[in-house]
């Protein structure tokens, strides 16, 4: 919400149409629209698209809006004020808001009538979640926005492209998701809750749009401004675009538990994807190396310098502490001899050291 109110600028507007003869948008006059930026870094920190398209859509006359969200956060310094508030939290994943259910207090508090989501980045890391898991996580994420509001306006973006050097896998998994994206929606969107799909990849170049492969610099974030603005704008003049049907990947059939084999042995390989300001992706590889089958697996290790997790995927994991214990999920505790599956999470640290911890592990 802007620090000032709204209609003032809707008075001001108001004023030009009547003076001048200008028309303006059809819900510019209308009941004050809420919109929700929902995403990760490239939404939250600074995430300056969001304060460029704010800009454009008040020149445009699209003054009856409110931007919502948990942080206020404004750090863009266009020349202009805006509505900083959004919910990007950086660090997040797609699939690790859904399995904590994370959303349903954000939507309860901020009440958005609309969803702007860009949001996946950070599944796309190390290539072990799969296309069709990140496509379930957006599917949770869409129900409960219509369990908050069942005429929730949802425009959901084809992400911009990654290319960092740490993580080869990463543009093709982003190329891999953002080709199921249209199937996807197509399949689920209704026109009571319509789903627009947005396409920020085509012409995002990582080389000049990126300072690091990742996240925009001020020539993406304007990029990626200019790609939100025109469904955004149908969406509040009342025309919704209806997404392109495509083949939507079926999902990876879940293993068949097998039968505990009694003591089993294991291994446990723990490994820093990435880390940057204050956090980090860490990932923890089990293998069954013993002679049988598994049905279930637990891991556990222990910090040393504080590091604090807060998302977590392809686990059922805690913390206590500095020890943390992670379980497998209802899909990954099946592991025939010699198999492997990999865990991941986002932690805080202290941007000095982030000392590997032992992990071990045990089979049942």
């Amino acid at each position: 919400m802007l620090r000032r109110p709204h209609w003032y600028a809707f008075l001001a507007a108001l004023l030009v149409a009547v003076t001048f003869g200008v028309a303006l948008p059809a819900l510019s006059a209308a009941a004050l629209v809420r919109i929700m930026p929902l995403g990760d870094s490239i939404t939250a920190g600074p995430g300056c698209w969001r304060a460029l398209l704010w800009h454009r859509l008040q020149t445009a006359g699209y003054t009856n809006i409110d931007f919502v969200g948990s942080d206020p956060d404004g750090g863009c310094n266009y020349g202009f004020s805006y509505d900083g508030d959004h919910e990007g939290h950086g660090g997040y994943a797609a699939t690790g808001i859904a399995d904590q259910n994370q959303l349903p207090p954000w939507l309860a508090a901020a009440r958005p009538d609309i969803v702007l989501m860009h949001l996946g980045t950070n599944d796309m890391w190390g290539g072990f979640i799969p296309t069709a898991t990140v496509l379930a996580a957006y599917t949770k994420l869409v129900g409960q926005m219509r369990a908050n509001n069942p005429n929730m306006k949802i425009i959901v973006a084809q992400i911009i492209p990654m290319n960092p050097s740490g993580c080869p896998t990463c543009a093709a998994s982003v190329t891999a998701l953002n080709n199921a994206i249209p199937g996807w929606a197509a399949g689920l969107t209704t026109a009571q809750s319509p789903i627009v799909v947005v396409d920020q990849w085509t012409g995002f170049n990582t080389a000049t749009d990126t300072g690091d492969g990742v996240h925009p610099n001020d020539t993406g974030f304007q990029k990626m401004a200019d790609r939100w603005y025109p469904p955004l704008a149908q969406v509040l003049n009342g025309v919704i675009p209806t997404p392109t049907a495509s083949p939507t990947p079926s999902p990876s059939p879940s293993p068949s538990p097998s039968p505990s084999p009694g003591a089993a042995r294991c291994t446990a390989t723990y490994q820093v994807i990435s880390q940057w300001g204050g956090a980090f992706q860490g990932e923890v590889a089990v293998k069954n190396t013993s002679p049988t089958a598994s049905s279930a697996w637990t891991a556990t290790f222990t910090f040393a310098i504080g590091q604090q997790i807060n998302q977590s995927w392809n686990t059922t994991l805690t913390q206590n502490g500095a020890t943390v214990t992670a379980r497998n999920a209802s899909y990954n505790g099946s592991l025939p001899a010699g198999a492997s599956t990999t865990f991941g999470f986002i932690a805080t640290w202290n941007n000095t050291t982030n000392a590997l911890p032992q992990v071990n592990c045990t089979l049942s």
